[in-house]
């Protein structure tokens, strides 16, 4: 019995010891991410229902969807200086004996502040025969350039977004199952970016969720100081100021009440001095004629 004991008490003891070797042996042997080989991103298999929902693309990575047949999606990729975006979309219809018309898709791309961009190539509207089982569309941008005036609406570095939707369907096709696939695809690098003699400061929108923006950060630029910047800076300045205002206030009240009390200067003669009444004078006559 004390045997049996005691081996359960050096059993418990070597408890500690294990749980201290598990992991190190867990660490020890690879993991089966770790000796995955790298390669494309799997493609994504959602699309967003709007701009604050579009689902973020990572360099080099597609998307395969199940969507319904008037449905909007979006999807948001990021683009650098120097580079030529072009999108291309495969669309697989609904099956024939369900669909009762012709039906035409839309591709649109729009920058970070939502200004649509034009494409320089590329099907944007395709329209497929009550016989079509598929679709193609495409559209090439233009290059983003460095920097741009605001009102020239030229792309810039930064977020886009992919939009298709069915623009021309029959009323009872609406809802039919079709399946997306979308392929971003980028030319060129910053090296062949045009000279444009300035540079874009920050992205014109960063992008939300797990899409990675291959746009450049802006380094912050100091503020330019003048000799009248520590006037109007620091919290002592405000109490500076409300005092010298109220001293001005006040002056004003002084000037204002002796030009309204005394105007041009003048004083009165006599001070508490009481105008003669015309009972008075009428008595005076009334004497006089009596002598």
């Amino acid at each position: 019995m004390r045997r049996t004991f005691r081996g359960a008490l050096a059993a418990l003891a070597l408890l500690p010891a294990l749980a201290l070797g598990a992991p190190a042996a867990s660490a020890d042997s690879p993991s089966p991410s770790a000796s995955a080989t790298g390669g494309a991103p799997a493609p994504a298999t959602k699309a967003g229902t709007t701009f604050l929902t579009a689902v973020n693309l990572s360099p080099g990575q597609d998307a395969k969807v199940a969507a319904s047949t008037g449905d909007y999606l979006y999807w948001a990729f990021g683009a650098a200086e120097g580079q030529t975006p072009s999108i291309t979309l495969g669309v697989d219809l609904a099956p024939t004996a369900d669909r009762h018309g012709p039906q035409t898709w839309s591709v649109e791309v729009f920058d970070g502040l939502r200004r649509r961009q034009a494409c320089t190539a590329g099907t944007q509207n395709a329209t497929g025969a009550k016989e079509a089982t598929s679709l193609q569309l495409s559209c090439t941008l233009r290059e983003v350039r460095t920097w741009a005036e605001p009102w020239s609406g030229d792309p810039l570095p930064g977020t886009y977004y992919v939009r298709l939707s069915v623009t021309d369907a029959p009323q009872p096709d609406l809802g039919l199952a079709a399946s997306v696939q979308l392929h971003v695809a980028a030319k060129g690098d910053a090296d062949n970016a045009q000279p444009e003699g300035g540079e874009l400061k920050a992205p014109l929108v960063p992008p939300v969720g797990g899409g990675a923006s291959t746009a450049k950060a802006a380094a912050p630029v100091a503020e330019e100081e003048h000799w009248y910047t520590g006037w109007f800076s620091g919290w002592n300045s405000r109490w500076y100021w409300t005092i010298g205002g109220g001293f001005l206030a006040a002056l004003a009240g002084v000037l204002g009440y002796n030009l309204t009390r005394h105007p041009r200067g003048h004083r009165p003669g006599r001070y508490g001095s009481v105008p003669p009444q015309s009972g008075t004078h009428h008595h005076h006559e009334g004497h006089a004629e009596r002598h």
